[in-house]
């Protein structure tokens, strides 16, 4: 009879299929190697067996331990489907980037999740890393499998995916293309590879702003790829070529696998396969790219095929007059985004709006380009007039001590009359264009530009 023993010997084995559609008029054929068939949903179950087996080898886990590790959710899944049948609990600790569904999804698998902020450093103690770490040593049994650290997570991938890849096109694979995160299976499937046949090209597909292309980590909204440290497990010797794909272009790719291939995948599937349609242009018939996909798209019903939440960021762009027509329209000179960081002095901001006229400020940490979890709160003209009314001591005082929540936002490819709408009730909106804070309009650049429009008409 053919009966698996447990879920877990169902892991592996996944399927290459031919992206035909999404791939037509490229004379190199792209085939995606689909992960989401893995009873996990994702390539991450490969690890999660592989550093438990290991752990319990080395005596590092003992029966009732507990598993703690921060994940962005797929590692999450595959280790509480172990420890579901192992008898392990689980603490995974995620940020607040990341989709409910997930929460949700660990949640169901009897585990305990912990949500820290994402707009914070590595080092911050706050920091999903540094929570993680805290509840290790809390915890009696417990156990970290560290991903990024850990040895294993590349050896699963080099054990078992580089093999079935390399068995699968017969050995005729010429570039292999995936996310970098931990680096584990970009680094596992690289090796093994490039063993069989030196001259197969690896590709990482890395959002815009990840360290792995050169960025800093941030602002970046795809979830489980890129990095802002670079991991033990990423071999960046075996990395050929790396390619940086904006928010949208991961976003928009993703929706069109899924709508034309009938292969619902999600942000990072979509990072990935953009990549490999970029790097199949200057291929020929004789070259074959095989992109991995991660996981699947359930996950991601609520942000990257939830249309309101892609307009919201401006992903998506609106028939008629939208929030971007307001902006071009503006005054000459006037920088897109003003803001203050928190540590600055209201004598600062309140210099900054009197030096470009404007009356609203959003306050958020970091430089350019922001992320939008990065925005912290406002401040207003007419806020500072009525504190310095009181004592003009209040000048010296950071940003952060006095400010007002946030700006309400809008996309940037959202209609002008929902603008309208919103400012009836507010102040100003802070538009956000490619999933970042672009700029703040207020009902006056609205007026002028509906005034220009009407003068032209």
């Amino acid at each position: 009879m053919e009966i698996f023993d447990s879920v877990l010997d169902m892991v592996g084995e996944t399927p290459l299929v031919r992206l035909r559609r999404v791939g037509e008029g490229l004379a190199c054929p792209v085939v995606a190697k689909v992960e989401a068939t893995n009873p996990g949903g994702s390539s991450k179950d490969r690890p999660a067996i592989a550093m438990i087996d290991a752990a319990e080898r080395d005596g590092l886990l003992k029966p009732g331990g507990t598993i703690i590790e921060p994940t962005s959710g797929n590692t999450g899944i595959g280790l509480a489907i172990v420890a579901a049948q192992r008898g392990y609990n689980c603490i995974f600790v995620m940020t607040d980037k990341v989709g409910a569904e997930k929460v949700d999804l660990l949640r169901a698998y009897g585990a305990e999740v912990v949500v820290c902020p994402v707009a914070v450093a590595p080092e911050d103690p706050a920091s999903y890393y540094s929570t993680a770490e805290r509840l290790v040593n809390e915890i009696p049994g417990a156990f970290r499998p560290n991903q990024y650290h850990n040895p294993t997570n590349p050896q699963a991938h080099y054990d078992t995916t580089g093999p079935e890849i390399w068995r699968q096109t017969d050995g005729k694979i010429t570039h292999f293309v995936a996310g970098a995160g931990t680096g584990g299976t970009i680094s596992g499937v690289g090796r093994y590879l490039k063993e069989r046949n030196p001259d197969i090209k690896i590709v990482a597909a890395d959002p815009e702003g990840s360290v792995f292309s050169g960025g800093s980590g941030r602002p970046y909204l795809v979830e489980g790829v890129g990095e802002d440290f670079f991991p033990e497990t990423y071999h960046a010797d075996l990395v050929d070529m790396t390619i940086a794909v904006s928010d949208r272009d991961s976003f928009l790719t993703a929706r069109r696998v899924t709508q034309e291939e009938g292969l619902l995948i999600g942000g990072s599937c979509g990072t990935a396969v953009n990549a490999a349609l970029q790097v199949a242009e200057d291929l020929g018939p004789d070259d074959l790219v095989v992109v991995l996909l991660p996981d699947n798209g359930r996950l991601y019903l609520s942000t990257v095929f939830n249309d309101e939440w892609m307009a919201g960021y401006g992903f998506l762009r609106a028939d008629g007059p939208v929030v971007a027509d307001v902006l071009g329209s503006r005054r000459e000179g006037l920088p897109e985004l003003l803001y203050v960081q928190p540590h600055q002095t209201v004598r600062e901001a309140a210099q900054i709006m009197r030096e470009h006229g404007v009356s609203q400020l959003p306050v958020a940490k970091n430089d350019m380009p922001l992320a939008a979890a990065e925005v912290m709160g406002s401040v207003s003209e007419l806020r500072l007039m009525d504190l310095a009314f009181d004592t003009d001591a209040v000048l010296d005082k950071t940003v952060e001590d006095i400010m007002s929540p946030k700006l309400r936002t809008i996309g940037s490819g959202q209609p002008v009359a929902l603008a309208v709408e919103m400012l009836e009730n507010c102040s100003a909106l802070l538009v956000l264009d490619g999933g970042r804070p672009r700029a703040v309009i207020s009902s006056g650049d609205v007026l002028s530009f509906l005034s220009k429009a009407t003068n032209h008409g």
